[in-house]
């Protein structure tokens, strides 16, 4: 199951972002008693028990003709639409307001778990202030002070007793489940059009298992696949999520499904900025990537040209230098059935595991090959490796002084361990360890 998510809304002025960055544990949205600084969604990610959780701060939902009011409101109402779970805040101090009914409205529409967080609640006289809430209708409040913390411990028990009727994926560990992400317009879905129109391939349609996608579970060479198609991500601040309903965080939710991650760059228009950005939330997720230029159709190009592009892309990507680069055009079909393959050798080297003996042979052959550095007199010594896990591939290396092993070394090491067994198109994770 990806991360379950929960969106913070309520009126402006409530103390949201208070909130969200308590719940956070840093200071990511902006604190003021302003109404209406909050105009973007921020999102974070949260702990709290055994669970990981998205969180999402909203601007404040207002009914009225004020500066950002009608953004804010749409916004929120395209986050309750995102969340798993919803924390409706209000303000202690200042009792039921018609603009707290308004919101409330709002959420009974959404029909989503809803936890009532009464905020500014500052001490234990104020807290019988709560009981007022009662009449918005969504049982028992939750009186908490975002200022002095009090009460947090409560309300975050109440929203993870939620988590646990979040439906699970139902395909079994074989299935492998792979997404599209980049931005918009760089042609995600024609290429999923292209590839489910190969004759090896057989569709059917499933309903998804979150309320936001249709899953598509079709069978290629004898193996079953499933697709997660995202919306294209753009920049926060220059879209409006009016017109462009989907969001960042579906790309990132389809990112935590998924052992593969597809990422499409459009050809004709090159690289930009925002691509590296989108491509880096595969590579920290520990995903493994297939890069796929797309319209390479439309390019204008001699012999020189693709080398250039993957010159260039290499230049940008250097954290991706384990990803295949594929040049295709989802219109004309060209090099599409080089697609499938890649994502199969990507997902292969994703969940491979290495013998313990034949590791530390390649080991042991790259230290006499490059011995291990010296700091300050001392020499580093590497005892012995071991896999500790999967998807990502993972390392442990024992040596005598964790504080030896230089970045650039562990860079040798892993390189080394690449050439000896591929992991293409999958990070791979080493950890250095002292030996007890």
């Amino acid at each position: 199951m990806g991360k379950p998510v929960v969106a913070i809304v309520g009126r402006p002025n409530v103390g949201k972002s208070t909130i969200f960055n308590r719940m956070a544990g840093e200071r990511i949205s902006i604190v003021e008693d302003t109404p209406g600084v909050t105009r973007d969604r921020i999102y974070s990610s949260a702990e709290w028990l055994n669970y990981s959780f998205h969180l999402i701060d909203t601007g404040g939902i207002e009914l009225s003709d004020a500066p950002f009011m009608e953004q804010i409101r749409q916004q929120a109402e395209i986050a309750i639409d995102e969340a798993d779970v919803i924390v409706f805040m209000v303000n202690g101090r200042e009792g039921v307001t018609s603009a707290d009914e308004e919101v409330a409205k709002i959420l009974y529409r959404s029909k989503k778990p809803v936890v009532l967080a009464v905020n500014k609640l500052d001490n234990t006289e104020m807290r019988m202030n709560a009981y007022d809430f009662y009449s918005l209708g969504f049982g028992e409040p939750y009186p908490i002070s975002g200022t002095h913390g009090l009460g947090m411990g409560d309300l975050l028990d109440a929203i993870a007793e939620h988590f646990k009727n979040i439906p699970d994926s139902n395909y079994d560990e074989d299935v492998v489940q792979f997404c599209l992400i980049g931005r918009p317009n760089v042609g995600k879905s024609s290429l999923v059009n292209a590839m489910l129109g190969e004759d090896r391939v057989i569709v059917s349609d499933i309903a998804g298992t979150t309320r936001d996608a249709v899953d598509t579970v079709f069978t290629y060479n004898q193996q079953e696949f499933v697709i997660v198609d995202t919306a294209g991500m753009r920049k926060r601040g220059k879209v409006y999520e009016t017109t462009e309903k989907y969001s960042v965080l579906r790309a990132l939710k389809a990112i935590e499904r998924s052992e593969v991650v597809v990422v499409v760059l459009d050809g004709e228009e090159g690289i930009i900025e925002q691509d590296k950005k989108i491509a880096g939330y595969a590579h920290e997720a520990g995903k493994a990537v297939v890069v796929v230029v797309n319209k390479w159709d439309a390019v204008e190009k001699d012999e020189k040209t693709m080398n250039q592009f993957e010159e260039n892309f290499r230049a940008h990507f250097q954290y991706l230098d384990y990803a295949p680069l594929l040049f295709m055009s989802a219109l004309t079909k060209k090099r599409i059935h080089t697609l499938m393959p890649a994502i199969i050798t990507a997902g292969e080297n994703h969940s491979l595991r290495v013998q313990t003996n034949v590791l530390n042979d390649v080991l042991m052959d790259a230290v006499a090959m490059n011995p291990t550095p010296t700091h300050n007199g001392q020499r580093l010594k590497i005892f012995y490796a071991t896999q500790v896990a999967v998807k990502p591939p993972t390392f442990v290396v024992f040596v005598n002084d964790p504080e030896l092993m230089h970045f650039s070394y562990e860079r040798f090491l892993e390189n080394r361990i690449r050439d000896a067994f591929g992991f293409e198109g999958t990070p791979i994770k080493i950890f250095a360890r002292a030996r007890k």
